[in-house]
């Protein structure tokens, strides 16, 4: 991450550690020398794409300037099981203190890094790409979301203020497809617009009305292939709910544009890595 990233979210990490480290770790206290110096070193248990390493590193600035943390690996990188991704070195207390909270960060972080890869890998050669949706962790989305973009994915959009995106409940309001396009572009002519359409008659409605993208809900990957051919190229087409990492391939090979995975980001299981630490 580059230095604005990691400044916006420096809020969440020192709330991290306090969260964390409270008071003091008793234990440390009560059985590591104040002056101990210690070597540590965190390692891939599994195979892994990485992301978050540079959180890693504010972490450990942030609860002791001291330590010292050089970095093995960089953020997506693909590690073979074994490999060390970084090393740290200084007060043994402070790298004890700091231990389960930099290990969170990473562990979550290249876990969504990793299946964002695994999906991106399965779409290969189709020109479809893999993007992410807003179900993160609330706090933890510029993380999330930069830990996709490490897997090889691309962000959707951040939030409700950076694009117009006309889902079924906004349509309850309005009708048809077209006529919530006609008026969201109205109010908001400098944004992308997608709008999410359950069948084909609300597709051509949608394409009819200029809209930017169309998000096809919960469409198998025939009636997907049936829409790119509708479409003609008048819209991005965005394949949306029931992705696995099964069926992608076959959503990819039906044409669409972009494939959403909410599960990137609150499915993804945390991977394997651990902190070794040596008296030094």
């Amino acid at each position: 991450m580059d230095p604005p990233a990691i400044e916006a979210v420096r809020w969440l990490l020192e709330a991290s550690l306090g969260e964390d480290v409270g008071e003091g770790d008793v234990t440390s206290a009560a059985l590591v020398p104040a002056d101990a110096s210690a070597r540590g070193a965190y390692v891939a248990k599994a195979p892994l794409v990485l992301a978050g390493i540079a959180v890693a590193r504010e972490l450990a600035r942030l609860h002791d300037p001291r330590l010292e943390f050089r970095a093995s690996a960089a953020d997506g990188d693909r590690v073979r099981a074994g490999a060390v991704l970084a090393r740290i070195e200084g007060n043994a207390r402070a790298i004890l203190a700091v231990e389960r909270t930099s290990l969170n960060f990473l562990q979550r972080l290249s876990g969504i890094a990793t299946l964002t890869g695994r999906f991106v890998e399965a779409v290969e050669g189709t020109g479809a790409v893999i993007v992410d949706t807003r179900k993160t962790i609330p706090g933890h989305r510029v993380l999330d979301k930069y830990a996709v973009v490490c897997g090889g994915g691309r962000n959707h959009r951040m939030g409700l203020f950076d694009a117009v995106l006309i889902k079924n409940s906004h349509l309850a309001f309005q009708g048809a497809p077209g006529r919530a396009v006609d008026r969201a572009r109205r109010h908001s002519p400098a944004l992308p617009l997608e709008v999410e359409v359950r069948d084909m008659a609300e597709l051509e409605s949608a394409l009819g009305a200029g809209a930017d993208v169309v998000m096809l809900d919960n469409f198998t990957p025939e009636a997907a292939a049936e829409a790119v051919r509708r479409s003609g190229g008048r819209a991005v087409l965005e394949s949306s709910g029931g992705i696995t990492i099964d069926n992608v391939r076959a959503y990819a090979e039906a044409g669409v544009d972009r494939i959403a995975v909410g599960g990137l980001t609150h499915s993804a299981p945390a991977s394997d890595i651990h902190l070794q630490v040596f008296p030094a």
